[in-house]
């Protein structure tokens, strides 16, 4: 009867301690009043936070300060007229909202390799050569992402974006040119610019600022 009340108590004690750590509040908070937001990403919910460690240092990916340019140049502000670029706390809301507004959709413009190793969560993979004909994207391939995942229509050779989708693209930071090649590529088709926004900082600055990742299934 003592072993089984001892087992009990125990048992009472670490749900306790595991309760109030659930509820301890952060010490590295994303914002003075918001400490995480919960993503919705392939169905289930996932918590964004920064790493509590506060000796926590960047992944070794997103290291490196000096790739040669070009390709690797650094990009303005304003990637083209009408692209609103935006910082974390926007795409965070945005993210907030995946699940319950089917009319946004946040884009991972980098290719698989890359995206293997982390990306934000509730994000979708396009990879910038898919939406490029000159890395050898036929009309057929760009027409089903832009038509079945981004909500346009394509009829008789007219495009209408009246029910296409927002879409938040990014990449791997200020010098990397994938997700601008997807604007680029969509800008080109007369995909809304309006309709377009750009995480200009991408995974180096969303490294740098020790936010979660998720690897993909």
């Amino acid at each position: 009867m003592k072993s089984a009340t001892l087992i009990t108590l125990l048992v009472f004690t670490l749900s306790a301690l595991l309760s109030f750590n659930a509820a301890a509040e952060r010490k590295v908070k994303i914002t003075p009043d918001i400490g995480s937001i919960n993503v919705l990403h392939n169905g289930k919910q996932v918590i964004i936070e920064r790493y509590q460690d506060s000796d926590n240092t960047i992944d070794p990916h997103y290291a490196k300060t000096s790739r040669p340019c070009p390709p690797f140049c650094i990009r303005p502000i304003s990637l083209a007229p009408g692209v609103e670029t935006i910082g974390e706390l926007e795409l965070m809301q945005y993210l907030g909202k995946l699940g319950s507004d089917d009319t946004i959709m946040v884009i991972d413009s980098r290719t698989p390799d890359w995206v293997a190793r982390g990306t934000i969560a509730g994000a979708v993979n396009t990879p910038w050569v898919k939406l490029d004909a000159k890395k050898g994207a036929t009309e057929l391939d760009i027409e089903l992402i832009v038509v079945d995942e981004f909500g346009a229509t394509h009829e008789d050779d007219q495009w209408d974006f009246s029910q296409a989708k927002t879409l938040i693209l990014f990449c791997n930071g200020m010098w990397c040119g994938q997700s601008p090649r997807n604007i680029y590529s969509l800008l080109k088709l007369g995909y809304p610019a309006e309709k377009l926004k750009w995480y200009r900082g991408g995974m180096q600055t969303w490294h740098t600022l020790g936010l979660s990742t998720v690897k993909p299934n």
